[in-house]
């Protein structure tokens, strides 16, 4: 594993319920449009990489597919097992997972690669599964990204909070352009075909409390540099947080955040 994959052991362990009372509802706005990208019908055999809480998997099984799942974090599986009782969840985590080659006839990763150290061996072995002429769609955010994306990382500058040491970030010979047209080519360097990528722009809609909730849990990055300096630091970007969340306040008094992420897909 490189440096930045320990990171996100680290990040994630034991945080799967935090997860899914916050941010997992954020990225499930993604999910039809991954779906259809696969080309997920009744009886397709669909992998779920990176399952999380199980937004992908239930939506998937709903539409009639033959969904599997899996996730490196055991807290995830055992959510999604949860979710989806009867669905095969296992532990697993890229760029080796635990399946026969061409098993599968989609495969999808929603926000997945955002979290792996080696994205292009990561869609090679999302390949390796799928089936030769099979589909596989994958999710990632956009970098520079939207207001919304960017408000508590905001809150903590201004609290003077500085990124953790020991967070590691993507090794520069395996990172990419996150863009649509840097993870249009990044499929493409996987040896996918017929690849397309476009942008998604969507406004989240929360209360502030629970927006604050998941990085004041320890929710992924953001979370720990939000924790980066103690408690006394956690209230300072709170306070900060208050002050800066009248900016995206809807007339009902939920934050209207602007979000946008990339969305991409080709055939194996």
């Amino acid at each position: 594993m490189t440096a930045f994959d320990v990171s996100e052991r680290r990040i994630w362990d034991g945080r799967a319920g935090s997860y899914a009372r916050t941010f997992a509802r954020l990225c499930a706005h993604t999910v039809p449009a991954l779906l259809d990208a696969a080309s997920t019908a009744a009886g397709t055999r669909l992998l779920d990489v990176g399952c999380g809480s199980g937004s992908v998997t239930v939506a998937a099984a709903g539409r009639g597919a033959l969904v599997r799942a899996v996730d490196a974090e055991p807290g995830m599986v055992a959510a999604t097992r949860r979710a989806a009782p009867g669905v095969d969840v296992r532990i697993g985590a890229l760029p080796q997972l635990p399946y026969q080659d061409g098993e599968f006839d989609a495969v999808v990763a929603n926000f997945v690669l955002n979290h792996v150290g080696r994205p292009l061996d990561a869609l090679v072995e999302l390949r390796r599964v799928t089936r030769p002429g099979g589909r596989i769609a994958v999710t990632i955010w956009q970098v520079p990204g939207s207001p919304g994306q960017a408000l508590i990382g905001r809150a903590a500058q201004a609290a003077g909070l500085v990124r953790p040491d020991w967070l590691a970030g993507v090794d520069e010979e395996h990172d990419f352009p996150r863009t649509p047209d840097g993870l249009g080519a990044l499929l493409s360097a996987a040896g996918l075909g017929d690849v397309r990528s476009e942008r998604v722009d969507w406004d989240h809609r929360a209360h502030a409390e629970d927006w604050w909730a998941g990085p004041a849990a320890g929710v992924a990055a953001i979370g720990q540099l939000v924790h980066s300096r103690g408690p006394e630091g956690v209230a300072a970007a709170k306070r900060e947080y208050d002050l800066l969340c009248g900016e995206f306040e809807g007339e009902d008094g939920l934050l209207v955040l602007p979000h946008a992420a990339v969305l991409a897909h080709g055939a194996a």
